[in-house]
Formats: C-alpha cells, sequence, structure tokens
C-alpha cells in the first residue's frame, strides 16, 4: 500500500518503537478509545471523557494523532466554525490492538465496563468488525455531507 506521507523519524527502525512513539502516551489511546467505542468527534466531547484531560494536552494529541495520519479533522460543512476529529484507515485499525488491550486488562487487573469486556469476550471478531464498521461509516457520512454542502 503507498503511503502518502513520508515516516517520520523513528529513534530506531523497530515497528514496535515506531508504534509507540505514535501512540506511547495514555492520552492518545484514550481519545482513540472515545471515537471508536464512545463516538466521540469534537474537542468538547474529548473533555467529557472521565480521565478529564487539561485542554492543552487534549490539542496536542489531536495535532500529532493527525500529523501520524491516524485521525483526520474536518469542518462541519453548516458551521465552519466547529470541527470533527475522525479516524482514518489508519486510525480505525487500531480496533484490534485496542480490544486486545482491552481484555488483557481486564484478565491482570480489576477494572471496570465488564458488560464491554463480556462483548468482546463473547465474539471478539465481530466486535472488532463492528466497531470498524461504525467508523468507517461515520467518516463516509460526514464527507457525504461536506460534498453535499459544496454543491
Amino acid at each position: 500500500m503507498p503511503r502518502t506521507k513520508p515516516s517520520p523519524k523513528w529513534r530506531s527502525g523497530c515497528p514496535l518503537n515506531a508504534s509507540i512513539e505514535m501512540l506511547g502516551d495514555r492520552w492518545s489511546l484514550l481519545i482513540i478509545r472515545d471515537m471508536m467505542l464512545g463516538g466521540a468527534r469534537t474537542f468538547k466531547e474529548f473533555l467529557g471523557s472521565r480521565e478529564k484531560i487539561a485542554t492543552n494536552i487534549l490539542a496536542d494529541r489531536l495535532r500529532r494523532l493527525e500529523a501520524y495520519g491516524i485521525i483526520t479533522m474536518q469542518r462541519d460543512p453548516g458551521d465552519g466554525r466547529k470541527v470533527f476529529y475522525l479516524l482514518t484507515r489508519k486510525g480505525i485499525d487500531l480496533a484490534p490492538v485496542l480490544t486486545e488491550m482491552v481484555l488483557w486488562a481486564s484478565a491482570h487487573e480489576r477494572t471496570e465496563n465488564q458488560v464491554l469486556v463480556r462483548e468482546m469476550q463473547k465474539d471478539k471478531l465481530g466486535f472488532i468488525a463492528a466497531v470498524k464498521k461504525r467508523c468507517a461509516e461515520q467518516t463516509e457520512l460526514l464527507a457525504k455531507s461536506s460534498t453535499d454542502s459544496h454543491k
């Protein structure tokens, strides 16, 4: 698959290192979680997360995730002042990774949201497919509404 942007300069050529450099802080993963599982798309929605991310950190992580091609930013076609953040194909492809992280943590630590964990355990592949489909549809819907508003 051809790359649209040159890869950033990583500390090493190790794929795990590249992953950690893109996603290695908790805030980036929690933003992606909120997008995948909670449907968050706006700055305000991310601020409502129970982990209470600071506005300056949120702005920085959104910029980083966009620079890495994990999310994209689109203006609301009806109100150009409003911005939506959407997962790209690269970001959507993180669904199995986040699912495995949730299952790993729930197996080794006391965690909440056992309803989600049981849903993942019951049909992991179906869960991942549903998350990927929902995220892709959300992105396509906004792209279509943006195109329609420019006609």
